[in-house]
C-alpha cells in the first residue's frame, strides 16, 4: 500500500502500525507507554499524529496505517496536546530529577526539556501517595514518580505471565499496585519497562548516572540459555544489569539471576585464591602449587584404585567451552566416563 508522512510517500506492507511504519522510515514520533514487546494501547497518548480526513488525532502506536492515508507527526496541533499531555503528568510528579535513579535516561525528562515545559502549571489538591512494600526487596517501588503508562502492569502479564500487578483507584488516585506478591519471581520485568524512576534498582549500594557507568555488553554466566546483557561497572564494581529489547536470544527478557545475581562478583567471602589443606587448616596457594598438587594426587589414586575410582563434577557456572574441556579430560587423560554436571547451580 502507499502512505504519505509528512510530505513524503511511503511504500509498505499493510497491517502495520503507523509508528512502526514512521520509525522504519526515520520520522520520530515520542512515545512513553509503547514497547515492541508488549501490546499497544495508546495509554499515554504521547504519539499522537494528524490524519487527514479525520476530525480528531490517533495514537501511533495501536492505530493501523491504511492504503492512501495522509499523515502528519509534527503539526502545531499535534505539538501543543502532547505538551499538554506531558503538564498532566506533571501534576504530581515530583520534580526530584537529580536525586533519581532514572536521571539522564528518563525519557520523561527528556520530552519534558523537549517541549520546553520549565514548571508543572497545573497543581492538585492531595498529599504523596503512601509508599508500599514491593513485591521483591530487589526493587524500590516510588509511587510518585509514576506516570501510569502501564508498562511494568503489562510486561508482569504479557512477558513474565505473572499477573503480579494491577491499577487501581481512578483519577488522581489512581496508582499501580501489588496484587498478587506471591507470584511474583523477582524477574525484574517490571523495572526494565519503566520508562521512568517509578522502578529502581534495590541491590546494589552504589549508585551511578549512566554516563558515569562503563555497560559491557556480555552473556550471562548463570545457565545455558545464553541471554545477552549489560553489566553497568561503576569504579570496577558491578551496580546493575540492563538489557535491550529486543536484543539476543533472550529478547531482553532476564530472570531473577540473570538481572540480579551480580553480588558474588566483589563478595567479600569470594575466593581469590586456591586454598590447600594442611594440617586440617586451609591455607592459601599459587596456581602452580595448586595444581601440581592436584596432578600427583590424581596420578597416585588412578595408580592405586583405577581410573574408575575418580569422578568429576562440572559448574552450570563455567562456559560451554570449559565443560567441553573438563569431560574430554576426563574421559581422554583420566580414561573415565565419570563425569557429571550440576544444572541447578
Amino acid at each position: 500500500m502507499r502512505i504519505t508522512i509528512n510530505g513524503r510517500a511511503i511504500e509498505t506492507e499493510e497491517g502495520a502500525t503507523i509508528l512502526k511504519i514512521a520509525q522504519q522510515n526515520g520520522f520520530r514520533i515520542p512515545t512513553l507507554c509503547h514497547m515492541e514487546s508488549l501490546i499497544p494501547t495508546g495509554f499515554c497518548r504521547m504519539c499522537v499524529v494528524e490524519v487527514q480526513g479525520l476530525e480528531n488525532p490517533v495514537t501511533a502506536c495501536n492505530t493501523k496505517a491504511l492504503d492512501g492515508m495522509v499523515i502528519e507527526t509534527e503539526t502545531a496541533k499535534v505539538r501543543d496536546i502532547r505538551k499538554e499531555i506531558l503538564k498532566f503528568m506533571l501534576v504530581k510528579h515530583p520534580l526530584d530529577c537529580p536525586v533519581c535513579d532514572k536521571g539522564g535516561e528518563c525519557d520523561l525528562q527528556d520530552y519534558v526539556y523537549e517541549y520546553g515545559i520549565e514548571k508543572a502549571e497545573y497543581q492538585v489538591d492531595g498529599g504523596e501517595k503512601e509508599y508500599k512494600i514491593y513485591s521483591t526487596p530487589a526493587i524500590k517501588y516510588h509511587p510518585n514518580r509514576c506516570i501510569l503508562c502501564s508498562r511494568c502492569i503489562r510486561s508482569c502479564r504479557e512477558i513474565a505471565g505473572r499477573e503480579v500487578l494491577d491499577l487501581k483507584e481512578t483519577g488522581f488516585d489512581a496508582r499501580v499496585e501489588v496484587v498478587q506478591p506471591d507470584r511474583c519471581i523477582s524477574c525484574g520485568e517490571c523495572l526494565a519497562a519503566c520508562p521512568v524512576g517509578a522502578l529502581t534498582e534495590n541491590v546494589s549500594p552504589i549508585k551511578g548516572r549512566k554516563w558515569q557507568a562503563k555497560r559491557v555488553s556480555t552473556v550471562c554466566g548463570y545457565c545455558g540459555v545464553g541471554c545477552s546483557l549489560e553489566i553497568n561497572v561503576v569504579n570496577n564494581r558491578p551496580i546493575k544489569v540492563t538489557t535491550h529489547e529486543g536484543l539476543g536470544t533472550n529478547n531482553g527478557v532476564l530472570c531473577v539471576k540473570g538481572r540480579f545475581g551480580y553480588e558474588f562478583v566483589n563478595h567479600p567471602e569470594r575466593l581469590r585464591t586456591p586454598l590447600l589443606r594442611e594440617h586440617g587448616n586451609l591455607r592459601e596457594a599459587t596456581w602452580d602449587e595448586a595444581l601440581t598438587y592436584v596432578s600427583t594426587k590424581l596420578k597416585e589414586v588412578k595408580e592405586k584404585y583405577g581410573s574408575d575410582s575418580i569422578a568429576g563434577l562440572s559448574s552450570a557456572r563455567a562456559t560451554c567451552e570449559d565443560n567441553y574441556l573438563f569431560q574430554k579430560f576426563f574421559r581422554a587423560a583420566i580414561g573415565t566416563n565419570n563425569v557429571d554436571h550440576c544444572a541447578r547451580l
